[in-house]
């Protein structure tokens, strides 16, 4: 199946029936195509663009709010803001600087005692932003310090190759990973690998992941699941549990219903920046480029505008999808859609299945930005 804009119209000139429908007032610049790019990524800027995403940039431990009772929520606040200051001072790890291909003074042996942190929780609690906060709290240079999801981190071993990956990051101070994904065996033994020479060489780590929904209430899952999963490193963590509610929904109104493809149309030619795509058509081409370089897809894009969205066929695409989603909501990009509402993307089987708890973290981030591409309509 071919890319194509959501649906074949003639924007160039108004013809009688478009200034009837109303269409007449939109600007003559077509919207961009997802489908149309096909982006290159080389590894040093995997490595470079390994920082807290656009979304991210200002957190700040003080710019935490925490729940209504949830004394967790403010108790990680003190343990992670100590936890930073610990990782300051001449004998910390990672202070010596190597660069992109890793060569230089070799990094300081870890001190002994837990040199990570676990944040165990659910979706929503505010995970990620104490995970940012902890990397802009640290106190060491940006090229110190490395952020990124856990298949941003398998992507960037796929890139540079492991020893390669070992020596670009024996050097860091701090390794935040994102995300840490339980549920791909071969993976997380290659990040439990990488993690563990990366302790040898005196990196200090923190990681989060999520409670799997249908194990929410029954203490610390995810937690021992983790514990397990990473085997000898388990005593290089502090586990701090975070409770609460998922803030993308705490007070807020529901997700808006999808628009029409007329609405869905008109909006991305009157939106500068924004893109137009099918999305069957969308979903064909994700599966031609690699997942490591669907934030380069999105680069420049200022509004995401889909027609057509229907539940994902299978679930290699679902997964595919999970990941542009998390690269549209850490780049804060609006999604206005035509369709199926997001929340029945995924079939009952998949939300019940191995994966589901990606599958959750994406209708909750596609929601938000659903609720956020509600001013892209006019009228």
């Amino acid at each position: 199946m071919s890319c194509s804009l959501a649906r074949p119209v003639q924007w160039g000139t108004v013809s009688t029936s478009t200034s009837a429908s109303g269409l007449g007032s939109i600007a003559d610049a077509a919207p961009s195509s997802l489908c149309a790019r096909e982006p290159r990524v080389p590894a040093d800027r995997l490595v470079a663009e390994m920082v807290p995403p656009p979304r991210f940039d200002s957190v700040r431990f003080d710019t935490y709010i925490p729940g209504p009772n949830q004394p967790s929520q403010t108790e990680a606040v003190h343990v992670l803001d100590a936890f930073a200051a610990g990782l300051g001072g001449a004998q910390a790890a990672g202070s010596g600087k190597r660069g992109f291909l890793g060569f230089g003074k070799k990094a300081a042996k870890a001190p002994a005692g837990p040199r990570g942190v676990y944040l165990d929780g659910g979706y929503g609690v505010g995970k990620t932003h104490l995970l940012a906060s902890l990397w802009h709290a640290t106190p060491a240079e940006p090229s110190l310090k490395a952020f990124g999801t856990f298949v941003e981190l398998t992507n960037l071993v796929g890139a540079l190759g492991f020893q390669q990956t070992v020596q670009t990051l024996s050097g860091h101070r701090l390794l935040c990973i994102d995300e840490f994904e339980l549920d791909d065996p071969g993976d997380t033994v290659l990040v439990s690998s990488l993690l563990a020479r990366l302790v040898e060489a005196g990196v200090a780590l923190a990681a989060t992941s999520n409670t799997l929904p249908g194990k929410l209430g029954e203490g610390r899952f995810a937690s021992v699941d983790f514990l397990r999963e990473i085997q000898g490193l388990s005593a290089h963590f502090r586990s701090l549990r975070i409770d609460g509610e998922d803030y993308r929904h705490r007070g807020l109104p529901e997700a808006p219903a999808p628009y029409s493809d007329e609405q869905v149309t008109k909006a991305a030619y009157a939106t500068p920046g924004a893109s137009l795509d099918d999305f069957p058509h969308l979903l064909d081409h994700l599966a031609r480029v690699h997942p490591s370089r669907y934030g380069a897809l999105t680069d420049g894009i200022a509004a995401v505008c889909l027609t057509d969205v229907q539940p994902v066929p299978d679930q290699s695409t679902a997964l595919r999808l999970v990941v542009l989603a998390d690269r549209l909501y850490d780049r804060e990009v609006p999604v206005l859609a035509s369709g199926m509402p997001f929340d029945r993307l995924f079939s009952e089987e998949m939300l019940n299945g191995g994966y589901r708890k990606k599958y959750f973290r994406a209708i909750s981030r596609l929601t938000a930005l659903a609720r956020d591409a509600k001013g892209l309509v006019k009228g």
